[in-house]
C-alpha cells in the first residue's frame, strides 16, 4: 500500500459557485487530482498504462475548502485502487482501470472462410 497527502487548496477553481455558501469539491475534480497523483508516479502509472479509466468510484463525504486528504493506494489485478480520507472520514474509493484493447470488428462468414483456406482459397472467393 502506498500513501499520499493530497492536500486542497483553499482557492481551488472548482469551488467557484459549487455552491455559494457550502463550497465542496465536484467530483469530477476529486478524481482529476487523484488520477494526477497517479501519473506523477511511475510505478503507479504503469499500473493503469496511459490511458486509465475508472472502474468504479464511490462519494462518500463532501471535500471542504483546505481540506488535508490521505490518499492510499492498492494494486490490484485489474489496476489500482485508491482510498481518499479526510481525517479519519473516508470521503471517495475507487478503482482506476488500465484500457482495454479494442475490440477488434466481427469478420464476415466468406473473411473467415478465406482466411482459413489461406491465399490460394482467398483469390478464389473473390
Amino acid at each position: 500500500m502506498q500513501t499520499r497527502t493530497l492536500p486542497i487548496a483553499p482557492d481551488h477553481p472548482a469551488f467557484a459557485g459549487h455552491f455559494p455558501g457550502q463550497p465542496l469539491l465536484p467530483g469530477v475534480s476529486l478524481l482529476a487530482e487523484v488520477l494526477e497523483a497517479v501519473l506523477d508516479d511511475q510505478a503507479l502509472a504503469a499500473l493503469v498504462g496511459p490511458a486509465p479509466r475508472v472502474g468504479a468510484v464511490k462519494f462518500l463525504a463532501p471535500v471542504r475548502p483546505g481540506a488535508r486528504l490521505t490518499l492510499r493506494f492498492d494494486a490490484t489485478p485489474r489496476g489500482l485502487r485508491f482510498e481518499l480520507h479526510d481525517g479519519v472520514q473516508a470521503v471517495a474509493s475507487g478503482q482506476f482501470e488500465a484500457a482495454r484493447a479494442p475490440a477488434t470488428e466481427p469478420r464476415s462468414p466468406v473473411a473467415e472462410l478465406a482466411s482459413d483456406l489461406g491465399p490460394a482459397g482467398a483469390e478464389t472467393l473473390s
